[in-house]
Order: structure tokens, then C-alpha cells, then sequence
């Protein structure tokens, strides 16, 4: 059963039952009278009962200890986006726990067969196409994709460059009035980081620590941004997710997160992971999503799949994807806006 399929009730109890591990009826009761709405306990009761239907949840226990826990595996629950990001940063409940990047288990089966036979039509499609490309008209392409991308990665982070003055600044060098020098540099670093992807592509076959700092430091370059790995703690802003502070975990778990990338066969795969899990460890002090999306792109091109730019993706449901990741280790809504971005990647490049 598709979780949307469901009411946005039954969602957000299913919500509440994922996000506490395990929950009792008082406990569903109580979390949809204060934060949902004030259905009554045989509605919420009727609710529970179609979600056992459906065999979303379980029922563990006898009599008053009953609760419920849920079927859907960790990575691939979903979340009524509204509901939950409603509540403000510190009063939402977070995942304690870490997640484990060296349990490749949980990482497995991530796509639907729908979404893995949409993925592979569409890089078939694209991979027709570039093979009829001569060399010149690869190159323009790769530069299209390339000011789309310095441009929409940039403004994800809060650069107030337009498309055009993004254009302007990659063509002719010139930076765009009223925008400060340090926007500029931002923009040519994602220049610079991607020709580097371009002209080594084969390199990106395979992620290592050392190639992660590698993009890091080009696309940090002139920002003032501490290089390789950051040895105190860092806040992001609009979650109470805190990262690991210790340099030597930090390494440890960066490694780790390799390791899981390089064993999966599947390009596609390889990279939702690695932007994902670059921006939950958070390695450096700054520029962490900006390298996640480098390190995506680099994956994607190593394998002969199409590049993202991202052009199309709104940048608050991007954070809110982003942040859902964080705190509940929930993959779902940032995997939907990954694949779109990929039909939108094939359909609008190298046509």
C-alpha cells in the first residue's frame, strides 16, 4: 500500500509511531489531539485498525501494554511535509540515534521496480543521444548544465545571482552590480569544481576521502572556509540536528560512507547516497551540500548517466528534504525530488 494513499491522518499517525520507535494508543491519542486535530479515540482507533489492514504497522502486546510499531523500513518512511514542518526546529523530535553508514543492509532496495524502470529508460534515452554528439556539442551542453548548476546550487545556499548574471559572470567574467565578490567567487568555484568532473569523469568511478576534499577545496576556494576536515562542532540552521564534533569520527564515518557507495552497483544509487550522506555528516566547516551535489554529479558522469543541474527544484522543498533526512532518517521526499530532477536533467539536455 502506497503511503499516500492514506488519509492525512493516517499518515500522521503513522508518522508519530515511526518517529517514536514504538507508540501505545494513549500515546497516538494524545500526539493527534495537539498536533493534528481532535478526532475521537474510535476514529483514531479505526485508523489504527487500517493501517494493521494494510500492514503498515504492527500490534505488539496484550491489553493496556499494547503498541504499535511500524512495518516500513526506516529510510523509506514519508511524512506529511505540512504537519511536520509546522512545528518549530526545537520542538520536533529527532532520530537519537545515528545513522549507520556501514550497514549497507538498510541501504538496499531503496527504488521501486517503477522507479528503477523509469531511471533506466530515461538513461537509455540519454545515453542514445550523447553517443550521436561530436565532441563540440558535448562541450556546449556540459557548459549549459554547467551555469545551471553554479547557479541553482548556489542559490540553494542563499546567492542572490540571477540565471543571467550567473551567464554573464561564467561568459564574460563580468560580476553582476549590487552582488558582493564573495558571490561571484561562489558561482566560479562550482565553474571551476565541475570542469574539473568533466575533464576527469573516469576518475569519480569510484569515491574516496581524498577526492571529496579535492571538490571541497575548489568549491570552497576564496570563501574563507577552513580546508579538509573541520575539528569542532557546526549548527545548521533551521534543524536542532547536531552533526559529529570529533575529527577522528568524523574520518571514521566519512570513510565508511565511501565504502557503502562503492559497493552498490547501481550509478543511480550511488549517488542519492552520497549526497545524502556528505550532507548528514556534514565534514567541513562549510560547503558541505554544495560538495554532496558535486560528488552526485560526479558519480553520475563517471557512469555515463546524466548530470543534474537542479534548475527546476525548489529551494525550500530541497532543504525541507534535506532536514527530513536529518532528523528522521527519512530518504523518501528527497528520493522523489532526486528522480525528478533526473527526468527534468534528461529531457532538457543533450536533446
Amino acid at each position: 500500500m502506497v503511503q499516500s494513499e492514506l488519509t492525512k491522518r493516517q499518515n500522521f499517525i503513522l508518522q508519530v509511531i515511526g518517529t517514536l520507535g514504538e507508540a501505545s494508543n494513549q500515546e497516538i491519542l494524545k500526539r493527534v489531539a495537539d498536533d493534528f486535530d481532535k478526532a475521537s479515540r474510535v476514529t483514531v482507533i479505526r485508523d489504527l485498525n487500517a493501517l494493521l489492514g494494510k500492514k503498515l504497522v504492527k500490534k505488539l502486546g496484550k491489553g493496556r501494554g499494547i503498541v504499535y510499531v511500524t512495518n516500513i523500513p526506516l529510510l523509506e518512511r514519508s511524512f506529511d511535509v505540512d504537519s511536520y514542518f509546522y512545528k518549530e526546529p526545537d520542538k520536533r523530535e529527532i532520530k537519537k540515534e545515528r545513522l549507520n553508514f556501514s550497514n549497507s543492509s538498510i541501504w538496499k532496495n531503496l527504488f521501486s521496480s517503477k522507479e528503477i524502470k523509469s531511471v533506466f529508460s530515461l538513461t537509455e534515452q540519454y545515453q542514445n543521444r550523447i553517443s550521436k554528439y561530436d565532441p563540440a556539442q558535448i562541450k556546449l551542453e556540459l557548459e549549459r548544465i554547467t551555469i545551471e548548476f553554479s547557479w541553482k546550487s548556489s542559490h540553494i545556499e542563499g546567492n542572490t545571482y540571477t540565471l543571467l548574471d550567473t551567464e554573464r559572470l561564467i561568459k564574460e567574467h563580468e560580476e553582476a552590480k549590487g552582488k558582493t565578490h564573495e558571490e561571484a567567487a561562489m558561482i566560479l568555484n562550482h565553474k571551476k569544481a565541475l570542469e574539473y568532473v568533466w575533464a576527469h569523469p573516469k576518475d569519480f568511478r569510484m569515491i574516496s576521502l581524498r577526492k571529496i576534499e579535492d571538490l571541497h577545496f575548489l568549491i570552497s576556494a576564496d570563501l574563507g572556509i577552513s580546508k579538509g576536515l573541520r575539528k569542532r562542532g557546526v549548527g545548521i540552521v533551521g534543524t536542532a540536528y547536531k552533526p559529529l564534533d570529533n575529527i577522528f569520527q568524523i574520518r571514521e564515518v566519512l570513510e565508511s560512507l565511501c565504502v557503502l557507495v562503492n559497493g552498490f552497483n547501481d550509478p543511480f544509487l550511488k549517488a542519492l547516497v552520497a549526497v545524502l550522506g556528505i550532507s548528514y555528516i556534514q565534514p567541513f566547516e562549510d560547503g558541505n551540500k554544495r560538495t554532496s551535489r558535486l560528488i552526485g554529479n560526479a558519480l553520475l558522469a563517471a557512469n555515463n548517466y546524466c548530470p543534474l543541474s537542479y534548475r527546476s527544484a525548489d529551494e525550500v522543498e530541497y532543504k525541507k528534504a534535506v532536514i527530513l533526512f536529518y532528523e528522521q532518517h527519512s530518504l523518501a521526499l528527497f528520493k522523489k525530488m532526486f528522480v525528478e530532477q533526473y527526468e527534468f536533467a534528461v529531457n532538457n539536455y543533450f536533446l
